[in-house]
C-alpha cells in the first residue's frame, strides 16, 4: 500500500474528528459529515484488507488504532480539557500517558468518534467494534483487557499484527512482544520455499497449510465450518534427521507471514509440580495474542505416550500430557510437530492432526539437485568430482549432504586453491556415515 493512500487516509480521519467535535461542542445537528467523506480506496488497500473492513466505519475505526503509529500528532486535539475543572473529557476516551506521550485511543474513543453522545448510534459502533475485534481471531483490530474495576470500552483500541504487517511490512516485526519467559525463539532461515528440495506429494501437504492460514476465515466464519471444526490447524512432520522438517517450518511462516516460534522444551518443562502447565498457558496465550505458528522440534519429549500410572510422578506427567492436549485443541492458528519417529507420539495426538507429513530420505534424483545446489559458486567442482554418482551411492539427507559439503569446503579453505575435490567430498560422507553408524 502507497503511502499517499495511508496519508489520504489518516487526513481523512482528521476531518472526521474536527466534524465529531464540532458537532460535539456546537450543538450542530447529528447528521453525516458530508465535507468529510472518505477517499476513493485504491485497489491496494481492497485487496490488503478484509471485506468488512472495507466500509466506511470499518476504515475509520482501522485508521484510529493505527494513528498513533503513523500520526501521533493527529489525536491532540483529543487531549483538551474542561475549562471548569481541569480535567480531560470523559467521552473522549483514552489512556493515562507521561508528559510527552502520544493519545492512546480506547474502544470509548471509537465509540464516540462513530456515535458521539446518541445513545442508538454509540450501540451500533460498540456492535461494530466487538464484529472487527472477532474478525480472524483479533488479527486485525483489537480490544485490549480494561484496567480493573472499569468498563470494558476503557481498554486499549489497537491494530492486531496483521494489520502492522499490512501496513509496516517488516517494521512491524520489532513490535512484536518477546515470548514470556524465554519459552519460545524465532524460528528464522535464509532459504526460500524454491529451495524445499521434496517428493510432490510431502509439498502438497505443506501447501494445504499455508491454504488453511489463508483462507481459515473464510471456512470458519463465512462458510460456518467454525461450529463443527477446531478453530486450529495442528500437523505433524515425521522422519529420519536432515530430511526438511525445520526448515519446512521456518519457510511455512515465510509464507504466511507469520513469526515461527520454536518451543524451548527445557525451559518450558519443569519438575516442579504445575509449573509446566502454567508454562504452557503462558506459552499459549502468547502465541494467540502475537499469531504465531508454534513449532516443536524433537516433540516426542513432550508429546510421548502416556504411561501406566503406577506413582504420583505418573499421574501427574499424563496430566501435563493431556492439558497440553487440551490448548493445541483449543488453538486457533498453525502448531507445528516434529519427530523422528511418528509412533513416538502419543495417539491421542495423532487422532487430532490435521495432517501428518512424511519427510522421507531423498531419491537420486533429488539428491543430486541437493549436491548440485548445496556447492558454493566460489569454488570450481574438480575435474574428477562426480555429483550424479555420488547421488546414485549415498542414500543420505539433505542436511547430512550440507555437512559433508561443509567438510570439503573447510578443506578447500586450507588450501587455497578455489578447488572442491572428489576425495574431500568423499571424506565428508564417510564422516556423516560414521555418525550415524553406517560405513561406505
Amino acid at each position: 500500500m502507497s503511502s499517499d493512500q495511508i496519508d489520504r487516509e489518516l487526513a481523512w480521519l482528521g476531518r472526521l474528528w474536527q466534524w465529531r467535535l464540532a458537532e460535539h461542542f456546537e450543538a450542530a445537528p447529528s447528521a453525516e459529515p458530508t465535507d468529510a467523506p472518505p477517499p476513493e480506496p485504491l485497489p491496494a488497500l481492497l485487496a490488503a484488507l478484509p471485506a468488512p473492513l472495507h466500509g466506511r466505519d470499518a476504515r475509520a475505526l482501522l485508521w484510529l488504532a493505527m494513528a498513533p503509529w503513523l500520526q501521533p500528532a493527529l489525536l491532540d486535539m483529543l487531549f483538551a480539557r474542561r475549562s471548569d475543572t481541569g480535567r480531560g473529557f470523559t467521552e473522549f476516551g483514552g489512556l493515562a500517558h507521561g508528559e510527552h506521550g502520544a493519545f492512546a485511543p480506547t474502544g470509548e474513543t471509537a465509540c464516540f468518534l462513530l456515535g458521539g453522545m446518541e445513545g442508538e448510534q454509540r450501540l451500533q459502533a460498540w456492535r461494530l467494534l466487538h464484529t472487527l475485534t472477532a474478525l480472524d481471531q483479533g488479527a486485525w483490530l483489537q480490544l485490549g483487557a480494561a484496567p480493573e474495576g472499569q468498563a470494558a470500552l476503557c481498554g486499549a483500541w489497537r491494530p492486531g499484527p496483521q494489520l502492522l504487517r499490512q501496513l509496516l511490512g517488516p517494521l512491524a516485526e520489532p513490535v512484536q512482544a518477546a515470548p514470556s519467559a524465554s519459552l519460545a525463539h524465532p524460528l528464522r532461515t535464509g532459504l526460500g520455499w524454491s529451495d524445499l528440495v521434496l517428493p510432490p506429494m510431502t509439498l502438497a501437504q505443506l501447501e494445504e497449510i499455508v491454504l488453511w492460514r489463508t483462507h481459515r476465515q473464510q471456512l470458519l466464519v463465512d462458510w460456518g465450518l467454525g461450529r463443527r471444526l477446531k478453530p486450529g490447524y495442528a500437523a505433524l512432520f515425521h522422519g529420519p534427521p536432515g530430511t526438511g522438517k525445520t526448515l519446512s517450518a521456518a519457510l511455512l511462516g515465510q509464507r504466511c507471514a507469520r513469526p515461527v516460534m520454536r518451543v524451548d522444551l527445557a525451559a518450558l518443562v519443569s519438575k516442579y509440580i504445575g509449573e509446566t502447565e502454567k508454562n504452557l498457558a503462558q506459552l499459549f496465550d502468547e502465541a494467540e495474542r502475537q499469531d504465531w505458528i508454534l513449532f516443536f522440534d524433537e516433540a516426542d519429549a513432550l508429546f510421548g505416550k502416556r504411561s501406566q500410572v503406577s506413582d504420583a510422578h505418573d499421574r501427574y506427567a499424563n496430566q501435563e500430557i493431556s492439558y497440553l492436549l487440551q490448548r493445541v485443541e483449543e488453538f486457533p492458528g498453525v502448531v507445528l510437530l516434529a519427530s523422528n519417529l511418528k509412533g513416538n507420539i502419543d495417539d491421542a495426538f495423532q487422532r487430532r492432526f490435521q495432517s501428518v507429513v512424511a519427510f522421507a530420505l531423498p531419491r537420486p534424483a533429488e539428491r543430486l539437485r541437493l549436491w548440485r545446489e548445496a556447492l558454493p559458486a566460489a569454488l570450481t567442482p574438480a575435474p574428477d568430482v562426480d555429483l550424479p554418482a555420488l547421488a546414485q551411492r549415498h542414500e543420505i539427507a539433505g542436511g547430512t549432504i550440507m555437512n559433508a559439503v561443509r567438510v570439503a569446503c573447510l578443506r578447500a579453505a586450507q588450501r587455497a586453491d578455489g578447488l572442491l575435490r572428489a576425495a574431500d567430498l568423499d571424506e565428508g560422507v564417510r564422516r556423516e556415515l560414521v555418525k550415524e553408524g553406517r560405513s561406505l
